[in-house]
């Protein structure tokens, strides 16, 4: 079964993969990958007011602001043609790249569609689940400041 849990760890051992590769300089970015991020950034911006995670908002603005962020990486796929891959339980391809990194990172985003088709039913999801994909996604450290781990 695909949990919560396991599409959190999957995506930090994409997303960590993909970052070592970069920060030990086996994968430089190109232009429309440079660009993309940037992109990503400007189209999930929080708009927490630079508090931390848990946000106190209601349910549907805290799934809502995580479920943004499925969409707008199947886009960024998209438009470079990379191709997003469940990692719950995968091991990211060596060496990684742009698309573990979106991959990654859309593991969580794709739980906030999940919470929020639950939520349209009634159904509550555990609040320590989103706070954790909260604290993922946004604050110091975090995909937020996905910017920060490139060096190129």
């Amino acid at each position: 079964m695909d949990t919560f849990a396991d599409r959190l760890d999957g995506g930090w051992t994409w997303w960590e993969a993909a970052i070592e590769e970069a920060q030990e300089g086996r994968w430089v970015r190109d232009a429309v990958e440079r660009q993309v991020i940037k992109d990503i950034a400007a189209a999930t911006n929080p708009l927490h007011g630079g508090r931390t995670a848990p946000f106190t908002e209601a349910w549907h603005v805290r799934i809502g602001r995580i479920a943004n962020w499925a969409g707008v990486l199947r886009l960024a796929a998209r438009s470079g043609g990379w191709v997003l891959q469940p990692v719950s339980g995968r091991v990211p391809s060596d060496p990684a790249g742009m698309s573990e990194l979106l991959s990654g990172i859309y593991a969580v985003g794709e739980q906030g569609e999940i919470w929020m088709r639950q939520l349209l039913k009634g159904e509550l999801p555990p609040e320590e689940e989103i706070a954790k994909a909260e604290r993922f996604l946004t604050g110091p450290g975090s995909i937020e400041d996905l910017e920060l781990f490139f060096y190129d």
